[in-house]
């Protein structure tokens, strides 16, 4: 295992977060007509960025794993509870789904200069600390559903199914392959179908808007 300073972890954090920022807003994952569009089925670009951060995660960490530079044990695994990931997906999506951002794409779309996603990042830091204060109330509600494997509920689905991390990551590959050819003959007929007319005297809609500032800025 390498070891690295904690100074030297902290500057790579900061390094690591500037280039995250820099790709979603790259990515156009910091608006909410982007973000939106992808609810609506209209906008894939959610989906594929969530997709190849997967992969390259998934691939980049078992490659740490292998060549030494990480232990399986350093890994920050969740403790396998079934009811509360179900729930709190479900408040997630949506939260996710009213605000147009999640938490990740709403903190880089106000650095983007969206100020809408105020009240959204307040939200978040009071979703948070409630939650902190009612842990010990809930502790029986976040503890259903344990899934264990050998006597440990600090799984992981290779773990779960017993084989090689690395089939898992081989099969996530080949899935994410294949949803990218899909959307991309998707997108290719939704390019072939005619335009919609619309009237002279209609108004823009607050999508339009948003992508026109977005674009503006």
């Amino acid at each position: 295992m390498w070891s690295i300073d904690p100074i030297l972890t902290v500057i790579a954090g900061l390094i690591t977060g500037l280039v995250f920022g820099f790709l979603l807003q790259r990515a156009h994952v910091t608006r909410y007509s982007v973000i939106l569009g992808q609810f609506l089925f209209r906008d894939f670009t959610v989906l594929k960025v969530m997709l190849t951060a997967i992969v390259v995660g998934g691939l980049g960490i078992w490659t740490m794993v292998s060549v030494g530079m990480l232990e399986p044990g350093q890994m920050h695994i969740k403790s396998a509870y079934v009811a509360p990931v179900i729930l709190g997906g479900l408040i997630f999506g949506v939260g996710m789904a009213v605000l147009g951002y999640c938490p990740g794409t709403g903190v880089a779309a106000l650095g983007d200069g969206s100020r809408h996603v105020i009240p959204g990042i307040l939200g978040m830091i009071v979703g948070a600390a409630a939650f902190a204060e009612l842990t010990p109330a809930m502790d029986s509600l976040l503890k259903a559903g344990e899934l264990t494997v050998h006597g440990s509920n600090k799984i992981t689905i290779a773990d779960a199914a017993g084989v090689s991390p690395w089939w898992i990551m081989a099969a996530v590959t080949a899935v994410a392959a294949i949803v990218f050819y899909v959307i991309e003959r998707w997108e290719r007929r939704d390019d072939k179908s005619p335009p919609k007319h619309t009237d002279a005297g209609d108004r823009p809609t607050s999508t339009d808007a948003d992508s026109a500032a977005a674009h503006g800025s």
